[in-house]
């Protein structure tokens, strides 16, 4: 029996969305940019899906949803986007603990000559809004705080960090590829500009995302061609892959109110059962956390237990001293899918940003692992201990 617990690395697409996606690439298989009956069936397609996707965070205009690769491109064109309409360098505003979709863009600026202001976060990973406020400079064109830190499991307090920015006229953008599908979010009253959503993390497939690209806000391209996706992002957009992603989401907006409270029970009930292993000690924020998502730092110095065990509460609370990397080799050798912060370049093991941006040390940071749960997961759990 094989146990995934790592719905925050990708989620495995619905039969719907197979389905769907089946269906346009052997019947609807046009270019949406033609005119003909061929291009008309897919473009209808395509704007199904930006209307489902748009609707998934209540964007009043559809039109103001870009379709982009993935998560990553939708950030880095909302990063690079502001940043191609100045000529000269000003400044940018995130926090210590972005996805490196955020954090490597932004350090490209930097050796350009942006003055780059990274907020501090607290021990549980969560950014204080007064540093945001203490930050903002007359030349701060951008602010881009991460909505759920995919690796810790902290919400960001978006509503009061996004309202100081537009208080003061600054362009707000925030990563929500985590919360999207697991908590509503609706653009109309988040003081959002920018907001990046991912097809993957909701039961969609590979290969999709979407930047909501709020009323007035403009950016400069970075592909240049055929001037498709509002001459945001030109190429030919990938229609199965994209109406897939629209199936993802209009399921995900319709069963979030049963799904979400779902996920908490089974997040809270296994932080309950792993509170058993004292070595295990957890990181980020219990009270604003994803409700899907749970982890910990691996405590230094243990002695590995003797004992032959293979479920996985058996294997984690007898797990001797080890890095999150080896432990998560360790439980896929048992059949059992989680994830480790920290990682490896040219052999050379590297601490997590996120952890030693929350005070942990070097070593710590190389200890953390994260159980991420999603719509296979079930109730109750303790089958996890002798499966």
């Amino acid at each position: 029996m094989e146990i995934y617990l790592d719905y925050g690395a990708t989620t495995p697409p619905r039969d719907e969305v197979i389905a769907k996606m089946e269906e346009v690439l052997t019947t609807q298989w046009g270019n949406p940019s033609s005119l003909h009956r061929w291009g008309t069936r897919a473009a209808t397609i395509l704007e199904t899906a930006r209307i489902e996707v748009a609707s998934l965070i209540n964007a009043f205009h559809p039109d103001n949803l870009i379709f982009t690769s993935g998560g990553t491109e939708a950030d880095n064109l909302a990063i690079m986007g502001v940043a191609r309409r100045y000529p000269t360098p000003q400044h940018i505003i995130i926090s210590q603990v972005e996805h490196p979709a955020i954090a490597e863009p932004v350090k490209l600026l930097e050796l350009w000559g942006w003055e780059i202001t990274r907020l501090p976060v607290n021990a549980q990973g969560r950014v204080n809004p007064l540093d945001l406020q203490k930050a903002l400079r007359p030349n701060t064109v951008l602010v881009s705080i991460i909505y759920g830190q995919s690796e810790v499991g902290t919400l960001q307090p978006i509503d009061k960090l996004g309202a100081i920015a537009r208080n003061h006229g600054v362009l707000f953008h925030t990563d929500a590829v985590q919360v999207a599908g697991k908590l509503p979010i609706d653009v109309q009253k988040l003081p959002v500009d920018l907001l990046s959503l991912s097809s993957h993390k909701i039961y969609g497939p590979l290969g999709a995302g979407a930047l909501y690209v709020g009323k007035g806000v403009k950016l400069i391209p970075l592909l240049l061609g055929g001037g498709q996706e509002r001459g945001l992002r030109s190429g030919t957009q990938a229609v199965p892959v994209i109406a897939g992603f629209g199936v993802a989401a209009a399921l995900a907006g319709a069963e979030m109110s049963m799904e979400t409270p779902r996920l908490i029970t089974l997040r809270d009930r296994l932080f309950h059962l792993l509170s058993n292993c004292p070595h295990l000690i957890p990181t980020g924020d219990r009270t604003h956390r994803l409700p899907h998502h749970l982890s910990f730092c691996l405590a230094e110095g243990r002695t590995p237990s003797t004992n032959n065990e293979t479920g996985l509460l058996s294997l984690l609370c007898t797990t001797g001293d080890m890095t999150g990397n080896a432990l998560v080799r360790k439980l896929n050798e048992a059949g059992i899918g989680i994830s480790a912060g920290s990682a490896c370049h040219s052999g050379k093991l590297m601490p997590s940003s996120v952890l030693l941006a929350m005070g942990y040390s070097e070593s710590e940071a190389t200890r953390g692992i994260r159980f991420t749960l999603g719509r296979d997961s079930v109730l109750p759990i303790e089958f996890l201990d002798n499966y």
